[in-house]
């Protein structure tokens, strides 16, 4: 039988979290609902969480902090922010701390479903058989779920790991940035390249000796970005 996902909702507006949760079972999904930020971090202690959707904005702590207190204790749940329209820093900032995706205020349930479903895939979990995708000094797990450079473990977010796994899977092919955001954020996604560009950035200062000048994640100019083995 399927398992439901879990997801958190830390939003401190009542309207907004009780219209956003009755959508969200609607769906199917488990809901555990916190209005500010010591709440939420409660939450997570005491239950398996797979998503969180964190507001930016609290009277507490904010929804980065919740973000920084969720990665550094796990890289597997999927992480949705909630921001400000006009907010491009509370976006960029929400990514680089490690979230996997964020949408704009005001939307539509319709888009929150949609992303969290495509972020679903993402934290699920994995097939029974084992199998690792490698090249010549990473190891990608695809049970676990883990990454290894020359057989030393490095923290990724799920959806760090699918970006990964997909540029290996199409080493020295250019990809374009479109493209990418396709395969991994769905051919729906409404939001920014700069979700994908920032989550490149994000990976190239876990993996490269010198994120400066990668080895690997290079990018190609005015199109998108290619996987090179040295």
């Amino acid at each position: 039988m399927r398992r439901l996902l879990n997801i958190l909702l830390l939003e401190d507006e009542d309207g907004i979290r009780s219209f956003i949760k009755v959508n969200l079972l609607r769906e199917g999904y488990n809901v555990y609902e916190a209005d500010y930020g010591e709440k939420a971090l409660e939450i997570l202690k005491k239950n398996k969480i797979d998503i969180a959707v964190l507001d930016v904005l609290l009277p507490d702590l904010s929804g980065f902090k919740v973000l920084e207190n969720i990665r550094e204790k796990d890289n597997n749940i999927g992480v949705i922010m909630l921001t400000a329209k006009s907010m491009l820093e509370d976006r960029i900032e929400g990514l680089s701390l490690g979230a996997d995706d964020y949408i704009t205020k005001p939307f539509s349930p319709k888009e929150l479903i949609l992303r969290i479903q495509t972020l679903g895939r993402r934290v699920k979990g994995s097939s029974k058989e084992i199998t690792t995708l490698k090249t010549k000094r990473f190891t990608l797990n695809l049970n676990d779920r883990a990454l290894y450079k020359n057989n030393i473990g490095i923290d990724i977010t799920q959806t760090e790991f699918e970006i990964l796994k997909y540029f290996i899977e199409n080493s020295g092919a250019a990809l374009a940035k479109d493209e990418i955001l396709d395969e991994i954020w769905g051919i729906n996604y409404f939001g920014s390249v700069n979700t994908l560009d920032v989550n490149i950035s994000r990976l190239r200062r876990k993996i490269e000796d010198n994120p400066s000048k990668p080895k690997h994640k290079k990018t190609v100019w005015g199109y998108g970005y290619k996987w090179e083995d040295e």
